[in-house]
């Protein structure tokens, strides 16, 4: 297994004033850091895979989709605008070094119909999520597609539609990523919901139902790991904690209030746990 951090824990904009920060994760004794990609611009992100690469850090990117750019618009414009905003967060992706792009954007966050997805919406997603996944294949990074909560989206709000959305997607670089906020809310049944990703989970956030410190509040944690353990998932396991100075996450996330005590013992006392944990089911 490899461990990785969230760098929205402290920003989501990358820039000179979180380069220190890539060094102290290293110390902390992380594998990876997820990076930010809200803004689309290659050259930058070429520089800070060369900062990763001097911090000897592996990457994930993160990005997501707004209504201007939603992938199930029933605008035909809308939805295109929305596949190349995928690629070109691909593109920054890549020239990072990202092995994975992660996150919901198959659709626009914090949007509402006020219906659940039309059999249109579900027709447009796939085709405009095919498209991305063979440009991704293009630029050799792998789509993380993430179900939310129904308070953050409706299009995908549970493990299954995830599964059920990557295999019409039907491409080798369309997979899921899993994360325990989200199904700490919709799921009737954890071990049910890991299992329906087997064979698709490429990425896991480790998130507490407060997205605070691991293991401190109320998700079900012996079932997450041991159903993890169970399908055999052995890559990156990555923190996702929320900071205050999240502008263009707040809409959907919803942090107001600090949930911890700071930023540093949150990020090691949730490496331990993961790893705490993870040993247990390999003992």
């Amino acid at each position: 297994m490899r461990y990785g951090m969230n760098l929205l824990l402290w920003t989501d904009t990358l820039h000179d004033g979180v380069l220190p920060l890539l060094d102290e994760v290293k110390q902390l004794g992380f594998d990876a850091v997820e990076i930010p990609i809200f803004e689309y611009d290659v050259a930058k992100y070429q520089q800070w895979g060369k900062h990763l690469d001097n911090a000897g850090l592996a990457r994930t990117g993160v990005t997501v989709r707004g209504v201007d750019d939603n992938p199930i618009s029933p605008d035909p414009a809308v939805r295109q605008r929305g596949v190349e905003a995928n690629k070109a967060a691909l593109d920054c992706a890549a020239a990072a070094g990202c092995e994975t792009l992660c996150g919901p954007y198959h659709s626009a966050l914090g949007h509402f119909t006020g219906s659940g997805p039309t059999a249109d919406e579900w027709r447009w997603g796939v085709d405009s999520m095919r498209q991305v996944a063979e440009y991704a294949d293009k630029v050799g990074v792998n789509l993380g597609v993430e179900y939310l909560n129904r308070f953050e989206c409706y299009f995908l709000n549970t493990a299954a539609d995830g599964a059920r959305f990557c295999r019409e997607v039907n491409h080798p670089r369309c997979k899921m990523m899993y994360d325990t906020f989200h199904a700490h809310i919709e799921e009737k049944s954890i071990p049910e919901a890991i299992r329906a990703l087997k064979g698709l989970l490429i990425h896991v956030h480790i998130s507490e139902n407060d997205r605070s410190t691991p293991g401190k509040g109320n998700v079900r944690w012996q079932e997450n790991f041991d159903t993890l353990a169970e399908i055999g998932y052995d890559n990156l396991m990555v923190i996702e904690a929320f900071g205050l100075a999240l502008e263009k996450l707040v809409p959907a996330t919803k942090i107001w209030r600090r949930m911890y005590e700071d930023e540093r013992k949150l990020a090691a006392e949730g490496l331990q746990f993961m790893k705490t944990e993870v040993a247990k089911r390999r003992a």
